[in-house]
C-alpha cells in the first residue's frame, strides 16, 4: 500500500515557511520609497486634518496596504515629545446616567487625532486616588469632570499637564473651564413652572457631594425666594433611578399631599420619579403633579415620558472643551478662560409650564 503523506522534510519546510517573519519592522521612509514621495508626505497622509492631495493620499494608502504599513505612535511621540493621549476625569455616576458626555467628548478628540484614556472615580471625595493614577499615564492634558481643589490643581501645574475643567470650577481661583451655567437653568425651569400657577415645590436633589447638584438647589431655592414662594421639600437622590421613586414617596409622607411640581436633580431620577406618582400614587402627570429633570438624556424623550427637562448643549461643549485643551498643549501658557453654555427648556409631556416670570 502506498502512502499518500508528503515527504517528512517538505513538511518541515512548508512549517519554517509560514512561521518566517520580516527581519525588521516596515518604516514610513519604505512607505515614500515605494509610493514615490517624501517621508513627510507619508506622515501627513495618517495625521488627521493634516493637508495633502487627493492623488497623494492615494499612492501613499496604496503603498502602506501593499507593504502592510502600520504608522508607530510610540516612536511618532519621542518626535513630538507628546503622547497624543488625554485623560478624562470623570464621575461614574455620569458615565452610567449620562453617557453622552463621555461618547462626545471622545469622538470630538478622535476627530483631531487624539485618543482618550479615561480615568473613573466613584465620588467627588475618592478623587485623590484617582489622580495617582492618572500621573502614571503619559498623557499631554486631561478634561476633569471633578471639582478639584486648590492643592490638586497646583499638582497638575507641576506636572505641567494642562487642564480644562468640564461643568466644573475651582473653589477660590480661576481656571481653563467649560461649563452650563446650571444655577441659571433651575431659575429658568422654576420661573416657567411659576408662570403656571404652580405654587408648592419639590426637590429631588443630587449627592451631596456634587457641585452640579449644588448649583441647581442654589438656583431654584433663589429663584422661589424671589418669587415669595415657598421654600421645595428637599430630599435626597442619587442620580439613579431608585432614587427617584423613593424620592416621590418621601416628598408625599413630608408634604402628607402631591406638591404642585417636582424638579428632579437629573433626568433618571424623573423618570423613577413619573412611575412613582403614576403607579404608587394614580397621579396623573402633568394634570395633578408636574414632574421635569435636568440634562435631556436619550431615555427622556422616550414615549412613555416625554420628560420636561433642560437639556445640556453637550456637542458644542464637547467641541470647545477639545478645541481648548488642545490649545492649551500647543502653547503651554495662557490665561484662564471660562466659557458658558447656556441649557435649553426641553417643553415635553410631563409639567405644566407658562411664560417665564
Amino acid at each position: 500500500m502506498t502512502s499518500s503523506l508528503p515527504p517528512v522534510s517538505d513538511t518541515i519546510g512548508d512549517i519554517q515557511s509560514l512561521i518566517r517573519r520580516p527581519t525588521r519592522r516596515v518604516t514610513s521612509y519604505d512607505v515614500a520609497s515605494r509610493a514615490g514621495v517624501s517621508q513627510s508626505a507619508v506622515s501627513r497622509c495618517f495625521k488627521p486634518g493634516a493637508s495633502v492631495s487627493k492623488e497623494t493620499y492615494a499612492r501613499v494608502m496604496k503603498a502602506a496596504q501593499e507593504l502592510d504599513y502600520t504608522p508607530n505612535a510610540a516612536a511618532r511621540s519621542l518626535i513630538t515629545r507628546r503622547s497624543n493621549l488625554v485623560g478624562v476625569v470623570v464621575n461614574e455616576l455620569a458615565i452610567l446616567h449620562y453617557p453622552d458626555i463621555l461618547t462626545e467628548l471622545t469622538r470630538q478628540f478622535a476627530e483631531r487625532g487624539v485618543r482618550v484614556v479615561l480615568f473613573s472615580f466613584p465620588r467627588e471625595n475618592e478623587l485623590d486616588r484617582t489622580l495617582a493614577e492618572v500621573w502614571q499615564h503619559p498623557i499631554d492634558g486631561a478634561v476633569v469632570a471633578a471639582r478639584l481643589s486648590a492643592v490638586q490643581a497646583a499638582e497638575f501645574d507641576r506636572r505641567c499637564v494642562p487642564f480644562v475643567l468640564f461643568n466644573r470650577h475651582l473653589r477660590d481661583q480661576q481656571a481653563n473651564a467649560i461649563v452650563c451655567d446650571q444655577y441659571e437653568a433651575a431659575r429658568t425651569m422654576v420661573s416657567r413652572l411659576a408662570g403656571a400657577g404652580h405654587k408648592r415645590f419639590g426637590l429631588i436633589d443630587g449627592p451631596a457631594d456634587s457641585s452640579i447638584a449644588q448649583e441647581r438647589r442654589r438656583g431654584i431655592t433663589d429663584r422661589l425666594r424671589e418669587l415669595a414662594l415657598p421654600a421645595p421639600v428637599v430630599v435626597a437622590g442619587e442620580y439613579d433611578y431608585a432614587s427617584g421613586g423613593r424620592g416621590m414617596r418621601a416628598i408625599m409622607d413630608q408634604s402628607g399631599t402631591a406638591p404642585d411640581a417636582i424638579i428632579c436633580g437629573n433626568d433618571v431620577m424623573a423618570i423613577g420619579c413619573i412611575d412613582s406618582a403614576r403607579h404608587d400614587f394614580r397621579l396623573d402627570i402633568p394634570g395633578q403633579l408636574s414632574i421635569t429633570g435636568f440634562d435631556g438624556i436619550a431615555s427622556a424623550g422616550w414615549l412613555s415620558y416625554q420628560l420636561t427637562t433642560l437639556r445640556q448643549p453637550v456637542q458644542p461643549m464637547a467641541v470647545a472643551t477639545a478645541d481648548m485643551l488642545l490649545g492649551l498643549i500647543r502653547s503651554n501658557t495662557s490665561y484662564p478662560e471660562r466659557r458658558v453654555f447656556s441649557a435649553v427648556v426641553v417643553e415635553g409631556g410631563t409639567a405644566r409650564l407658562g411664560p417665564a416670570v
